[in-house]
């Protein structure tokens, strides 16, 4: 089984996932060595720091190894992108991809012979979503009657969320004046609002918000680049009405979750990143939880 996107797991399998992560937390000593001798491949397109970490880490402390690899520094840039998948996954038992296209990740999927997990792409940041979960969770004992208003681009970030959401009985608002292009995906909006569990309004109230949850404007490979700065700076115009700031949690008893990492003073504010109503950090440490559960699923569901 690969975990590409959300869309294709059930709710029980969100479900187990996450309560299996917060098992693994409460004792993590019980799964050590559940992946003794196994061998997982990190292949990164794009940069990343809670992805790596969190699944080298957590392969490791489950007994197993893992072998990074850069994009540019195999023959990935070069090649036939099934074939490289192919060989790859004679090597190890599970692949975790961090790719710049959705496209790229369903073709590498393709050509592999062991399960391939999505550790972001430019549609959906699946393992992100299931660790938000288990903080919701840790946070609220239960999903049932949770409100979630996710704030800011629709992006890779919403649509996993509003899957993740949806299937495990969370409400969830959108509050997004816009759609960052490569995210679109009419056919989970469908699905979502037939749960009646999802929405998606421009009008930024947060009353009766559990959670309020943002992410960057701008895709971090663009966040820095002279070409996209024109269209950033539109964005930022569009958006600045929607950050998550002081006077804003004025109106609210809401917790802020943010996936990281977060643009102070764009899509929220210093002093709401430093406050105690932010479990950002929480949400970054449950990462390594939520991963050594999806290891285990795809490479040993017979232990769990």
């Amino acid at each position: 089984m690969d975990l590409l996107t959300l869309k294709t797991w059930s709710a029980d399998d969100i479900l187990s996932t996450v309560e299996l992560g917060l098992a693994v937390k409460k004792n993590p000593q019980h799964y050590a060595g559940r992946l003794n001798g196994q061998t997982l491949a990190m292949l990164f397109q794009k940069t990343s720091t809670r992805t790596r970490m969190s699944f080298e880490v957590g392969m490791r402390q489950l007994g197993g190894q893992a072998v990074v690899l850069n994009w540019m520094e195999t023959q990935f840039a070069l090649a036939d992108l099934r074939d490289e998948a192919q060989v790859l996954s004679r090597y190890a038992d599970v692949i975790m991809a961090r790719m710049l296209k959705h496209e790229d990740l369903l073709c590498l999927s393709a050509g592999s012979e062991v399960p391939v997990i999505n550790g972001c792409c430019d549609r959906y940041h699946p393992c992100q979503a299931l660790g938000d979960l288990m903080s919701i969770l840790e946070v609220r004992g239960a999903f049932e009657g949770v409100h979630m208003v996710y704030v800011g681009m629709w992006n890779n970030m919403c649509n996993s969320l509003v899957v993740a959401c949806t299937k495990a009985g969370v409400r969830i608002t959108a509050v997004t004046p816009e759609v960052n292009e490569p995210s679109e995906d009419p056919e989970l909006v469908a699905a979502a609002r037939a749960t009646g569990l999802f929405d998606q309004t421009c009008d930024l109230d947060v009353t009766d918000a559990d959670f309020i949850y943002t992410d960057t404007w701008v895709d971090m490979e663009f966040l820095d680049n002279p070409e996209f700065a024109t269209e950033k700076e539109r964005r930022v115009q569009v958006l600045a009405p929607y950050q998550i700031n002081g006077d804003l949690l004025k109106k609210t008893d809401a917790y802020v979750m943010h996936c990281l990492p977060a643009h102070k003073g764009y899509e929220v504010t210093d002093e709401v990143m430093a406050s105690d109503r932010c479990i950002a950090v929480d949400q970054a440490e449950n990462r390594l939880h939520i991963q050594k559960a999806v290891l285990m699923r795809m490479i040993a569901p017979e232990s769990v």
